[in-house]
């Protein structure tokens, strides 16, 4: 039976927010009251009938034995952060979605997790790329959504609660209940800037929940971070493939780097709506016209099925494919750092 989908906005729907500002007619960022973005789903949350199938399908969501003998072998290599003056762009991979990202003198946070285990999954199999103790003074976050594996608690609680976060909407309730103070709440194509540097929220294939009963009730999205000198990095959250991509480009053209999740795919059926494949990573940063892609979202936590080199090992091949320079691909290992 073909599964109906959920209308999605087209493109045109919503239209860009200027660097730092909003259209009049959208709303300011600030709070958001909205009760759902289940409009904003590219595709239906899987029903009862994908449920009980996961359900039968005992260990679908985890690597076997097998599967995880290559543990030892996932790139780590922990290494002090490189230097990076204000007019230098630098970023260090902590492991999943945690980059250290140094651009426009500031040094920024993506969905920071430096805890050993997150709520319903293993511990992590490679140790966090870089000791909490050595970051410099953090002087913003920047989250994707509410999944536990990229809105970590303990990390926050370590963060002075005058560092400003920006979130999706909706979201910023939660830190406000934790006393930060400084939280900046956006929508998609909106737009806010602190120190020089842009923040656009820019949208994503996938969905939110942290509860039973919260389900799409804040948005999800990635972030284009641009510096004073007009270079570009897009953060991609966590996302399946699907028409953003070229949506984001057209909107914020000349992306130097994008930071493109390539794990957590398999089972396909179950996982491809949300979690893009390697050849789908590599396909959307040709989508978005990045210059070069960092790969993330793998090497730190089993939460799916796959073998754990496997996301390495087809992204190199899907990038060759593709005749593209051998070192626009940043394939670093935890803990790894390259500057641009």
């Amino acid at each position: 039976m073909t599964q109906q989908r959920d209308p999605v906005p087209a493109p045109a729907a919503l239209a860009p927010a200027p660097a730092a500002t909003t259209r009049p007619e959208e709303p300011a960022p600030g709070r958001h009251r909205r009760r759902s973005y289940r409009d904003r789903l590219t595709a239906p949350l899987p029903g009862v009938r994908a449920v009980t199938r996961l359900a039968r399908e005992a260990g679908a969501l985890r690597p076997g034995t097998e599967a995880r003998r290559d543990v030892p072998l996932l790139p780590c290599a922990p290494a002090p952060l490189p230097p990076a003056g204000p007019g230098v762009l630098a970023l260090t991979w902590a492991g999943h979605a945690s980059w250290i990202l140094r651009i426009g003198g500031l040094t920024v946070l993506t969905d920071p997790v430096w805890s050993h285990r997150i709520l319903g999954t293993p511990p992590r199999v490679t140790p966090v790329g870089v000791p909490w103790a050595s970051l410099p003074p953090v002087d913003a976050v920047v989250i994707s959504h509410n999944h536990y594996d990229h809105l970590d608690a303990p990390t926050l609680r370590r963060l002075p609660r005058t560092t400003p976060v920006l979130v999706p909407a909706g979201l910023g309730r939660w830190f406000r209940r934790r006393r930060f103070t400084r939280v900046l709440e956006l929508d998609w194509w909106q737009g806010r800037e602190i120190g020089g540097v842009t923040f656009d929220f820019v949208p994503a294939h996938h969905w939110s929940r942290r509860g039973l009963l919260d389900t799409c009730r804040t948005l999800w999205g990635g972030w284009v971070l641009t510096d004073p000198q007009g270079r570009k990095v897009h953060f991609a959250g966590d996302t399946g493939y699907g028409h953003w991509f070229t949506e984001i480009g057209r909107r914020h053209p000349g992306i130097d780097l994008t930071l493109m999740p390539i794990g957590a795919y398999a089972p396909r059926w179950w996982l491809r709506d949300v979690h893009c494949d390697p050849e789908e990573a590599v396909a959307a940063c040709a989508d978005l016209g990045a210059r070069r892609m960092a790969p993330m979202h793998w090497a730190t936590f089993l939460l799916s099925a796959e073998p754990v080199l496997e996301p390495l090992t087809r992204v190199r091949a899907a990038w060759a494919r593709t005749g593209r320079p051998r070192e626009d691909l940043w394939d670093l290992p935890v803990g790894g750092s390259r500057t641009l």
